[in-house]
C-alpha cells in the first residue's frame, strides 16, 4: 500500500497550516463520504474540540442528488492543529448550508477548507464563516465555489469574517470562485479587522464592564453563524462550547 506524501506549503490547500503538528499525525484518516438521496435533508453539526497540543484533522465529502439539502456547522476551537475539510457535490436543484466558527488562542492553527461543485443546474450554496482570533493563534478559510458549465441559474455565496484580539494573531480569508456557466449568481466577500471602538464605548457608556462589552460583542458575532441549527438543544451545546472558548481567549 503507498501512503500519499505529506504535504508541502505549494498545496495552496495547506499553505497556511502547521505542516510539523501534521506530519505528527500522517497519514491522516480516510475522509466520511456521505451521499444524500434526491429530495432528502441532510444534517451535521461538527465541533472539534480536541485537547490542547493535539492534531485533529477530519474530512467530509458530500454528494447531494436531485433536490437534495444539507446543512452542516461547524465550531473548530480545539488542538494544536485543528483542520475540517469538506467537500460538496451539488446535483440539480440541491441546496447546501455551512455555518463555521474559529475560536483560537496560544500558538493554534485553525482550519476550515471547503469545495463546493455546482455540477447541474439550479442548485443553491450559502457559506457563512466567522474567526475570533487571539494570541498567536492563526485561523484560515479556503474555500471554492466551483461551476460547471451545465449548472445554470447557480445561486452561490460566501461571507467571510474575521476578528483579532491580538496583533500577533493572523486571519486568512480566500473565497474563490470558478465559474464556466454564464448565467449565474455568485457572489463572496471577507473582511478581516478588530472589535467596533464606537460599539463598546456605546455599552460602556450603559455602565457595562469593558470585559463584559468585549464579550457581549464576540458572542454576538459568533453566535449569528449558529441561529440556522434547527435542533434547540444542539444548538445551546454548540454556543456553550463557543462561549467556552471566547472565555479562554479573552
Amino acid at each position: 500500500m503507498t501512503l500519499l506524501a505529506i504535504p508541502t506549503r505549494r498545496d495552496e490547500a495547506w499553505r497556511y497550516s502547521d505542516l510539523d503538528a501534521l506530519a505528527s499525525a500522517w497519514p491522516l484518516p480516510a475522509a466520511e463520504h456521505v451521499r444524500v438521496a434526491a429530495g432528502e435533508d441532510f444534517t451535521r453539526v461538527i465541533v472539534q474540540d480536541a485537547a490542547d497540543g493535539a492534531v485533529a484533522v477530519r474530512d467530509l465529502s458530500l454528494v447531494l442528488e436531485k433536490g437534495a439539502r444539507a446543512s452542516v456547522n461547524i465550531l473548530n476551537i480545539g488542538g494544536k492543529l485543528g483542520r475540517v475539510a469538506i467537500d460538496v457535490t451539488c446535483h440539480e436543484g440541491a441546496h447546501f448550508e455551512l455555518g463555521g466558527a474559529i475560536i483560537g488562542g496560544g500558538e493554534q492553527t485553525l482550519e476550515l477548507v471547503t469545495t463546493v461543485n455546482h455540477v447541474e443546474p439550479d442548485a443553491i450554496s450559502n457559506q457563512i464563516v466567522r474567526s475570533v482570533l487571539g494570541g498567536k493563534a492563526t485561523g484560515s478559510y479556503l474555500g471554492k465555489v466551483a461551476v460547471a458549465r451545465d449548472a445554470q441559474k447557480t445561486d452561490a455565496s460566501q461571507s467571510v469574517k474575521a476578528m483579532l484580539l491580538t496583533r500577533t494573531a493572523t486571519a486568512n480569508a480566500k473565497p474563490e470562485l470558478e465559474i464556466f456557466a454564464d448565467d449565474v449568481k455568485c457572489a463572496h466577500g471577507a473582511t478581516v479587522g478588530e472589535l467596533d471602538a464606537m460599539a463598546l464605548f456605546y455599552l460602556e457608556s450603559r455602565g457595562i464592564a469593558p470585559a463584559e462589552a468585549k464579550k457581549l460583542l464576540l458572542r454576538a458575532f459568533v453566535g449569528s453563524v449558529f441561529d440556522r441549527i434547527a435542533d434547540e438543544d444542539e444548538r445551546d451545546r454548540v454556543e456553550a462550547a463557543a462561549i467556552a472558548a471566547l472565555e479562554r481567549i479573552l
